[in-house]
């Protein structure tokens, strides 16, 4: 059965080995969690997910596998015998549960009687764990905690609990280690480079080791030098969920990009538009947040900004007090943009939209207004003249 799992994650790009699902199956066997679909849910994940960048892409895994069961489970429901369930039912009596039922007018009887009560149940139930309900443990059933179950009718409220969990997807980090689909975007941000000799001497200087030594007579007189490294610093916010879910791809592209080529990187997120605070895990949003006027404190002017966003939302999450679509802020964001733009003198905007689709949206022309028009596209030749500008 995990197996068809096990392919939905290799699937979804998730990095798990047969060596994790062997795991999982050997902790079902030990019983760590049984009928339970949020215990599965946790614990799948944390055997077979080692990095927690990779939780979104877990999820949708494992959504598409269970509702791939679901759909299988309306199948069989037309394909159980009748005959199957009688014997079923009659191998699992015991010899005084015979007697009863044989009490009551055989097992038609019976089963006309549980169909009355199951009708009288469609509003309430105790729960179950052996045979045809709602709300228990049973693998026959309706609305019950068996992950393994087989839905015969409709009469429970399904949970949904652990579908609500996969479900709710929470903005993901983005993925510094992605393949680069081309060379081209790193080429395009050498454009701006910097290089000096800082910090520890840790390289071999040939040139001056030549020197010292030919000033000693010959004696061998090593000399180090510390490394040339690209000075540039990089301040990088992004803007996540939402509209950007389309250009994810992309951006962890750039992203990748840039951990290589710049040496002093720092970054942030963001929805939407900057307001008084931004954040740098996304699983924790809610809790671990940076004050966006400690990070005008803490970088310093000879930073490079670059936000990297769509710029398309509604006009007032800019322009008003409590505009944005997530909490209420003091202040509009309009007002901390125009902070950034007197702290940093070397800021741009990269738009993953096409530059030719920028005039359809008034929030994309009121942020190029707020910073001088210097927005470009998500583009080689967009990079290559952001980081040109940037580099003068």
């Amino acid at each position: 059965m995990l197996l068809n799992l096990f392919n939905e994650m290799r699937a979804a790009k998730v990095p798990v080995s047969v060596r994790e699902l062997l795991d999982l199956l050997n902790a079902l066997k030990q019983g760590v969690t049984f009928a339970d679909m949020d215990e599965f849910y946790f614990l799948s994940r944390a055997i077979l997910v080692k990095d927690e960048r990779h939780f979104d892409k877990f999820d949708r895994a494992f959504s598409a596998y269970f509702k791939g069961l679901e759909n299988l489970n309306q199948h069989l429901e037309a394909l159980i015998p009748e005959d199957w369930l009688r014997k079923e039912f009659e191998r699992s009596l015991t010899d005084e549960e015979r007697a009863q039922i044989q009490s009551l007018g055989g097992l038609d009887k019976l089963i006309e009687e549980f169909k009355k009560r199951l009708e009288e149940q469609k509003e309430r139930h105790a729960g179950g764990n052996k045979w045809i309900g709602t709300g228990g443990t049973s693998p026959f059933g309706s609305g019950g905690f068996n992950p393994e179950g087989i839905r015969v009718g409709d009469a429970g409220k399904r949970q949904g609990k652990a579908v609500k969990v996969w479900d709710q997807r929470e903005y993901k980090n983005l993925d510094d280690q992605v393949e680069l689909g081309t060379r081209n975007i790193k080429l395009a941000l050498r454009r701006l480079r910097k290089f000096a000799r800082q910090g520890a001497a840790e390289e071999l200087d040939i040139d001056g080791t030549i020197d010292h030594t030919a000033r000693d007579a010959g004696l061998l007189n090593i000399q180090m030098r510390p490394e040339r490294r690209n000075s540039v610093k990089l301040l990088l916010l992004f803007d996540i969920g939402g509209s950007m879910d389309a250009h994810v791809k992309t951006c962890e592209e750039l992203f990748s990009a840039c951990k290589t080529e710049f040496k002093h990187l720092e970054y942030y997120y963001f929805h939407n538009f900057v307001y008084e605070s931004v954040w740098k895990n996304n699983l924790r949003r809610t809790s671990e947040r940076t004050s966006t006027m400690d990070l005008l404190h803490k970088y310093g002017a000879d930073y490079k900004v670059v936000f990297v966003g769509d710029a398309a939302m509604a006009p007032y999450e800019i322009t008003q007090p409590g505009g944005s679509v997530e909490h209420w802020n003091e202040e509009a964001g309009y007002v901390w943009m125009q902070r950034f733009m007197e702290k940093y003198k070397k800021l741009i905007w990269i738009n993953p939209y096409p530059k030719d689709t920028w005039g359809y949206t008034a929030s994309t022309n009121i942020v190029r207004e707020l910073i001088e028009d210097r927005m470009f596209p998500l583009t080689l030749r967009g990079l290559e003249e952001g980081m040109r500008f940037l580099s003068k």
